[in-house]
């Protein structure tokens, strides 16, 4: 399932766990705090609690969103989408 993670969290060494945690997932930064990715649903069900063990949840957030590709393609942006120096073309290609 298509796969969206959103965060807002201020520690740097957890915010790392997240990043670490959403790349050996096999999910794409497309800006500085949000990843998108296909993964199965036990590794969505997985990434929700691993994401979760890592937060302090009074100061911290994650949303976890799954979306399908017709949901994403009804999607509307505006501005810039993607941060270019850290989504290539390949991954644009992918998803959209």
């Amino acid at each position: 399932m298509l796969t969206w993670v959103i965060y807002d969290i201020r520690s740097n060494k957890t915010r790392n766990k997240v990043i670490k945690k959403c790349k050996n997932t096999g999910l794409y930064r497309v800006q500085k705090s949000v990843f998108l990715g296909e993964i199965e649903d036990n590794e969505f069900d997985e990434l929700k609690v691993e994401l979760g063990d890592y937060i302090e949840t009074d100061i911290d957030s994650i949303y976890i969103f799954p979306m399908s590709k017709a949901e994403l393609n009804k999607a509307g942006l505006l501005g810039q989408a993607f941060d270019r120096e850290l989504v290539t073309d390949e991954i644009i290609s992918k998803f959209f």
